[in-house]
């Protein structure tokens, strides 16, 4: 995407009204999205996002996610929920049991930050998928 595009996208987004039935379904979307993770349903967590390119490859990397970290939970430090989408900070914490992101298990307890930003389709009203920031190091995997 060129500069140009991306800068159009960014001011179409400033210029998003909200209204308060829209701000509703956004947030449903996301409680539905948190309470699939939380109870480990792919199915349910991928019902929130629209049909997109690379949908395949957060599907596996879910699966993986919550195979490697059976127990991982994630402790909501912010939100922000608007006609743009949801922004989330979240601190994560998990032990490490299987393969991950091609690290094999350390068996360690892991704590990371996470920061998620699920970008709002006004016209499907899905997420447009998800941007993930981790603070979390290659060096803690090995």
């Amino acid at each position: 995407m060129s500069t140009a595009t991306i800068r159009e996208a960014a001011i179409e987004q400033l210029r998003r009204r909200s209204d308060s039935e829209e701000y509703a379904l956004i947030r449903h979307e996301w409680i539905t999205h948190s309470k699939a993770e939380d109870a480990r349903d792919i199915a349910g967590l991928m019902s929130t996002l629209t049909e997109w390119r690379g949908k395949e490859g957060a599907t596996r990397f879910y699966t993986e996610l919550l195979t490697a970290f059976p127990d991982i939970h994630f402790d909501l430090q912010n939100i922000v929920i608007g006609p743009q989408g949801v922004f989330e900070e979240a601190r994560v914490t998990g032990t490490h049991q299987n393969t991950w992101l091609n690290y094999p298990a350390t068996g360690r307890r892991l704590e990371w930050n996470v920061v998620i930003f699920f970008p709002w389709d006004p016209v499907k009203k899905k997420f447009a998928g998800e941007r993930v920031y981790s603070d979390l190091t290659e060096a803690a995997l090995k």
